[in-house]
Order: structure tokens, then C-alpha cells, then sequence
């Protein structure tokens, strides 16, 4: 069946990628999941693989089973009661996460510190994990009411999945709130850092990065990079000070999360700087920095993480409509059967990889 289209009768069981604890994943039968009033049952056709997922799988954060993925785009299947603004046929992008819109949080649009955001919005069955490791996901009443945008015709699902984590760059960026007349550094150019290129390039403002594969440092200019490096063989410090009259980078974006990338974030800043870190994920991760760089160097060290529903209407705009070209990040597009090696290319990339697509319908060549 072509993707993106709907031949209307959900089976009883289906295939998902379980993650079965010490880190690993098995692809196994699954009941089907339905949808209950106000709820969407959703055939995915397209699900990136994030680092977030990686960590939780790689790290077990979390208790098995779970089925993750949640970089979803696909086809509604069937409704529950009384849901009226979709129907089966229809092409969307869902976020998993939601926020109240009423709470402390909310009201000083901290959104991912909502308690309501915090609980997953999306499931292929048992704890709600995403679920776009798998054939089919039951998307909850309070997602569908705020947390669905519909896929326009002749854009492709693959490029649509990627809507959620251009809004999850797109609030980092709005939060460093680059200017013109500014050097944004960014650290690391896999697929998150690439777009923060993208992204940040539209606003005007100077940009050098890092990444230790060829190909992304090419992609990096390509996308609006005055230059990229490769970290172990340049003095990232002296390259920044020297377009800055001595000062260093006014902004630094921190897109990976490689041991001493913090040091050298600081150490290519200027004092009075904005380093954001946003790969850092993990309660595992730790980071020992001098207190006097943050200190006396006046610079401000903060986090951004997840997505900004206030975003999500233009996150979704970026992609439909081409601004961003994301769909050349997809470097491979693989059947559920191979998302053991499409993790194993993820955690270590090859000269040649980027963003790894999920098919779910697929069959495995």
C-alpha cells in the first residue's frame, strides 16, 4: 500500500520495535491499540530516530517495556467518539507532549516543566512511551484537541516527522535569541545542529560550527556556516576571537554532547555570553566547569528541551513549506525490522549518516 494512503480496516495486531530493558530492542506482535472517545488511532508511516530515545534505551532510564519514537508523521486511521476536526485519511504530525496551558509553568511559557506536558501523550500500548516504533499509535484526547497539525498535500511524511524537532531547535533558538550582528557558535552538526544552522542563519547572525564528519561540516556551510571545523585539529577559541575583534563567540549553541565540549564551549565565548545547552539529557550526564568562567566571566549558562506548543503552528510552516530543507538530513530511510542497526548507526555515525527515518509499513528489503 502506497504511504499516505488509508485502505480503512486497522488489523488486530501489529508490529512494533519493544524495548525489552539492558538496552536492547526486539521487533514483536503487538495487539493493535484502539482508539477511545476523542482519540485518534494513527498508521505511522514515518518516525526519526532521536538521541532523547537513544539515551533512554542505551542509558535504560526507563522501566521495560516501552515502545519509543516519537518524531511521528502518518495517516489516521480511525476516531473515537466524537472527535470531529480529523478523520481516517487524514495526514499528520502529532506531538507527543501537551501542556495545560493553566499552571505555574504554563504561565511563564515553561512548558516542558508542566506537569500535564510531562505525561505522554502518545502510545502503541502499555506506558506511553511515543510509540513510533511501530506500526500503529493511539493518540490521546488531549493531543488531539491541541497537538495535531495536518500534513499538507505533496509534502512528503518523512519530511513531515521532522516537524517536531524543528520545534524543539526553533524554541532553543528563540531562547539564545541570536542578532544580526552576532557569532553564534554550534557544536556539533548531526541533525539537531544542522538545523539549529538553518535556523539560526535566518536571523541574520554570523555562524561557525563543529563536527568531526566531513560531509556534516560540508552540509553546515551549505546551510548558512561561515566555516565549520573539525574540534580536534583547530583552535576553536582563536578561530572565534578572530571575527570578533579578540572577543569570542557571543552565542554558543551546544548540539552535542561529546566529554569537554562544555569547557570548550566556554572557552570560545566571550565573557557576558550565552551558552545553551541542549544535548545534555541525561540525569547520568555531569559537568564540571570552572565557576569563575560563569562567574566572573558574566557569561549565562541554560538549558532548552522538548517543544513549545506556541511554536508548533510556524515548527510545522518551516517544513510544509520548504523554508528549511530538512528532507536533505535524511540520510537513511529503514523497515522496522532493521531499527536494531539503524539505533547502531545512530549512537555511531558513519561518514555518511544523518538522520535515520523509521518506515514502519515497510518490509525490510
Amino acid at each position: 500500500m502506497p504511504a499516505g494512503t488509508f485502505n480503512g480496516t486497522p488489523p488486530a495486531t501489529m508490529r512494533a520495535a519493544v524495548y525489552q530493558g539492558n538496552s536492547s530492542i526486539a521487533v514483536e506482535s503487538v495487539p493493535t491499540p484502539m482508539p477511545g472517545p476523542g482519540e485518534l488511532l494513527v498508521r505511522v508511516e514515518s518516525c526519526g530516530i532521536c538521541h532523547t530515545d537513544l539515551k533512554k534505551i542505551e542509558y535504560n532510564l526507563l522501566a521495560p517495556p516501552r515502545i519509543f519514537g516519537h518524531e511521528t508523521a502518518g495517516v489516521v486511521a480511525a476516531v473515537g467518539a466524537g472527535v470531529t476536526a480529523f478523520q481516517p485519511g487524514d495526514r499528520v504530525v502529532a506531538f507527543h507532549h501537551v501542556p495545560c496551558g493553566e499552571c505555574f509553568y504554563c504561565a511563564r511559557r515553561l512548558y516542558a516543566q508542566c506537569p500535564v506536558y510531562k505525561k505522554v501523550g502518545i502510545t502503541a500500548g502499555g506506558e506511553p512511551a511515543g510509540g513510533g516504533f511501530s506500526q500503529y499509535v493511539r493518540v490521546m484526547d488531549w493531543i488531539v484537541r491541541r497537538g495535531v497539525e495536518k500534513i499538507p498535500g505533496g509534502v512528503s511524511l518523512d519530511a513531515a516527522c521532522l516537524v517536531e524537532p524543528v520545534n524543539t531547535c526553533l524554541k532553543a533558538v528563540e531562547m539564545a535569541a541570536p542578532k544580526p550582528d552576532e557569532l553564534v557558535l554550534v557544536l556539533g552538526q548531526g541533525p539537531i545542529g544542522l538545523i539549529f544552522t538553518m535556523l539560526v542563519h535566518r536571523t541574520g547572525a554570523r555562524i561557525l560550527t563543529t563536527d568531526t564528519i566531513e560531509r556534516r561540516r560540508e552540509l553546515s556551510v551549505r546551510f548558512g556556516a561561515q566555516a565549520s571545523y573539525d574540534p580536534p585539529t583547530v583552535d576553536l577559541a582563536g578561530e572565534a576571537k578572530a571575527v570578533t575583534e579578540g572577543r569570542g563567540a557571543d552565542v554558543v549553541l551546544v548540539a552535542a554532547s561529546a566529554p569537554g565540549i562544555i569547557e570548550q564551549a566556554i572557552g570560545a565565548s566571550r565573557p557576558g555570553s550565552r551558552i545553551l545547552l541542549f544535548a545534555q539529557t541525561s540525569p547520568k550526564e555531569r559537568l564540571e566547569i570552572s565557576g569563575a568562567d560563569i562567574c566572573a566571566g558574566e557569561r549565562t549558562l541554560f538549558g532548552a528541551y522538548s517543544a513549545d506548543i506556541d511554536l508548533q503552528a510556524e515548527s510545522a510552516r518551516l517544513v510544509f513549506s520548504g523554508d528549511l530543507p530538512v528532507e536533505e538530513l535524511i540520510s537513511h530511510r529503514i523497515a522496522l525490522d532493521e531499527i536494531g542497526a539503524g539505533i547502531a548507526l545512530a549512537l555511531h555515525p558513519d561518514a555518511k549518516s544523518l538522520k535515520i527515518i523509521v518506515q514502519p509499513q515497510r518490509t525490510s528489503q
